[in-house]
């Protein structure tokens, strides 16, 4: 199997085009989150027509999105302007494209009067389930790997990945964090089928904290970080993820029992009065 993977193909020539396996990738990675978003969608009420419709809104913001991310911070790299918009050839930030997401979703949400909470809530699981698939491609354009693995017993796939242009192994960080979002969709998905109350956005906190988790650690493993001097910048940004979704959750069940607790004592008075 290891033989198989010492020479990694990028794509193939269709009617004399280059289709890069990354853009199949990530295209089937946002297909596959619209697909599972619809049939979230009933959760909270949502029709078929309301999420292809938001998703005209919530796809182009994130992939603009992502590229900005990226090249902001790799200006020195582009010195041709064209080349900004090669997306095909690699470069997207998740976090640029989860921030561009968000942005076309409020926008989406306040055109067409949805609640952004409940259509946040049925993302959630949709949006790391794409972001497991969406890994791949980075399989493919041999980009987000780890430091190099130089114990020829460890040189093996999914825990390492031959790299051609270091013509050595290094740690399959992208495999990692894919198998990371599998696991977490199945979490979020079961929260989702399972968590009664509505509305609360919970859901989409419960991913913050899960997504941020995986990346804070997957993160410090790889050699093509985006740096601010000398931080990691996604690092930060799902500390943050993970202290935000955290704060808002305890917040939520702290309301939660607050109304319980009131509920129950004008329950009482009624009792005694009658």
């Amino acid at each position: 199997m290891n033989s198989l993977l010492l020479s990694i193909p990028d794509g193939f020539v269709l009617f004399g085009h280059k289709i890069y396996f990354y853009g199949i990738t990530s295209a089937l990675s946002y297909l596959m989150g619209v697909v599972f978003t619809v049939i979230f969608a009933k959760k909270r009420g949502l029709k078929f027509e309301d999420i292809l419709t938001l998703a005209c809104y919530v796809i182009p913001f994130a992939i603009i999105g992502a590229r900005l991310y990226y090249v902001l911070f790799k200006l020195d790299s582009y010195k041709n302007f064209i080349d900004i918009f090669k997306i095909w050839e690699g470069g997207l930030g998740f976090y640029g494209g989860l921030i561009g997401g968000a942005l076309g979703l409020l926008l989406g949400c306040i055109i067409h009067k949805k609640n952004i909470f409940a259509v946040a809530d049925i993302i959630a699981p949709s949006l790391i389930l794409a972001q497991a698939l969406g890994r791949w491609g980075n399989f493919f354009n041999q980009e987000a790997y780890g430091y190099a693995v130089t114990n020829p017993s460890l040189q093996w796939f999914p825990f390492a990945v031959y790299i051609d242009d270091a013509s050595s192994w290094h740690l399959a960080t992208f495999f990692y964090e894919s198998l990371w979002n599998f696991v977490s969709f199945g979490i979020l998905a079961f929260m989702l089928c399972k968590i009664k109350f509505k509305d609360n956005c919970i859901i989409f906190a419960s991913y913050l904290v899960l997504y941020g988790l995986g990346r804070v650690w997957i993160e410090g493993l790889r050699t093509d970080s985006l740096y601010l001097g000398s931080i990691r910048i996604s690092q930060l940004l799902s500390i943050l993820f993970i202290i935000g979704g955290l704060s808002y959750i305890i917040y939520c069940i702290i309301k939660n029992r607050k109304k319980k607790d009131t509920t129950e004592k004008i329950i009482e008075i009624i009792k005694k009065e009658l």
